[in-house]
């Protein structure tokens, strides 16, 4: 069982060792901007490390939005992502499901996300799997409710698509995590990565906040038996810097068994 932490991009390498981490997840680039990723001075060390890599998309990608002002630099900004995560030997790049807005045919999102996937094979394919993550909330998200991811995966699983379980998102978006990963893996087939998370909001509240394990809203147990039942890797996204995460890390770790 690999379990991590989002980290600052600095020096992650020793923000794992920090922690205890197994696995690292950080940012490229600001991300609330466009600006494409640049080559890392330590990317040799990160391909050589023992500690498993995993790249997270800005916020601000939204391959299912209608506006072309916003999806075409968004499907660019993916591809850009997705190699320079590769150069890094990174296990996954994670992209949030992304949404239409509240006027918006939610069908159409799901068409420009499978047209998100031939523009990446007509761009020399895509280098490392790309991770969708359930949302917490968004004006028509793709991958708030179940019932659309379900409509979201008949257009991208046959690309190859993974999937990046979120216990906030999916708790402060409506969904039970009782049997959630029977639930999910009956839609995707799979999960790759756990987003291992309390939450600040309530139940259905829509609200992306995460909290520390067992400060927030959600039972640590039921995050800990997602963990079990999809045999994922799990990586912290919690406040608190060092401290607050190699908590949580420990916490994961001694209810799991490990």
């Amino acid at each position: 069982m690999r379990i991590g932490a989002h980290v600052d991009p600095t020096d992650p390498l020793e923000a794992a060792a920090a922690r205890g981490a197994d696995a690292v997840q950080f940012f490229l680039t600001d991300p609330q901007g466009y600006k494409s990723p640049k080559p890392r001075e330590d990317a040799a060390a990160l391909r050589e490390s023992e500690v498993d890599i995993y790249i997270h998309a800005p916020y601000i990608v939204n391959v299912a939005s209608p506006n072309n002002r916003i999806r075409i630099p968004s499907r660019k900004l993916l591809m850009a992502h997705a190699r320079a995560a590769a150069e890094l030997g990174a296990k996954g790049l994670i992209v949030h499901g992304g949404h239409v807005g509240k006027d918006a045919d939610l069908a159409a999102g799901f068409d420009n996300w499978r047209k998100a996937f031939e523009y990446a094979e007509k761009d020399g394919g895509l280098p490392l799997p790309i991770l969708i993550e359930n949302t917490a909330g968004g004006d028509n998200a793709c991958a708030r409710r179940f019932d659309d991811l379900a409509r979201l995966w008949e257009a991208v699983a046959g690309f190859g698509a993974g999937f990046c379980l979120d216990t906030c998102h999916a708790f402060a978006g409506g969904e039970d995590l009782v049997g959630i990963v029977d639930r999910v893996k009956a839609i995707t087939g799979r999960i790759d990565l756990i987003h291992a998370n309390d939450s600040k909001g309530g139940f259905d509240s829509g609200q992306d906040r995460h909290d520390n394990l067992g400060n927030g809203k959600i039972d640590p147990d039921l995050v800990v038996a997602a963990i079990r039942a999809s045999g994922a890797p799990a990586v912290v996204e919690t406040p608190g810097g060092t401290e607050g995460q190699t908590a949580d890390i420990a916490l994961l770790r001694e209810r799991a068994g490990r």
